[in-house]
């Protein structure tokens, strides 16, 4: 269970806090939905997960016990936005090997059946691959290092309205083995999946029934 109790962040730039005591439940193999237009405190949020910046106050538990930067940084894989962005190997291999150059062949295997491309080349370029295809690659890269809790900023974004539901039927996928988090200011495909939401809006979290959503 991941847990967030009264968690805020304001870092002595700002006039205002950009997150504002949040608190929030996750289950093991739930998939969590936060929804909120950019500058709302969305990946700021996932980024304070991920052990890439320290809340200001609050506590983050899993399975109660606290966790603080450093253990958050080994028990979550994040996804950033546009995350083809980032890749840094020449070939398909050599991205899923960096900082893992011991990696067995079964395990790059079985990463990346698990999100569907089997089928590649290894020796392929990253950015040879479709738009679709380099998600799923970001998302392999993560699951490579078997976090407890995965964590994507806008997943879907960039990408066709095909492309985007593929990636959301695999995310759905997905959460029957992992833990889930995802933000997005676009929740259409993803909402069907969603165990859990919530809305942020200047740094506050409200949670709201899924079920509610999908009506509108």
């Amino acid at each position: 269970m991941l847990y967030l109790k009264n968690v805020s962040y304001h870092p002595p730039a700002t006039l205002t806090p950009i997150l504002k005591e949040v608190n929030l439940e996750l289950a093991p193999q739930e998939l969590g939905l936060i929804i909120g237009p950019s500058g709302s405190g969305k990946t700021t949020l996932l980024e304070i997960l991920a052990g890439l910046a320290e809340q200001t106050s609050g506590e983050i538990f899993w399975r109660n016990q606290s966790l603080e930067a450093i253990h958050l940084q080994q028990l979550g894989g994040l996804v950033f936005q546009f995350p083809e962005r980032h890749f840094c190997g020449g070939t398909i291999l050599e991205e899923l090997r960096l900082g893992h150059p011991e990696l067995s062949s079964d395990r790059i295997k079985e990463a990346l059946t698990e999100v569907g491309l089997e089928q590649l080349n290894w020796n392929a370029s990253p950015q040879a691959l479709s738009g679709g295809q380099q998600r799923r690659l970001s998302l392999a890269v993560q699951l490579i290092r078997q976090p407890n809790l995965l964590l994507l900023d806008e997943p879907t974004a960039g990408l066709d309205w095909s492309m985007r539901r593929q990636l959301a039927k695999l995310l759905n996928k997905l959460k029957h083995h992992w833990t889930l988090l995802i933000v997005s200011h676009d929740p259409t495909e993803l909402l069907p999946s969603a165990d859990r939401c919530w809305n942020i809006h200047q740094g506050v979290l409200t949670p709201i029934e899924p079920a509610i959503l999908l009506k509108k």
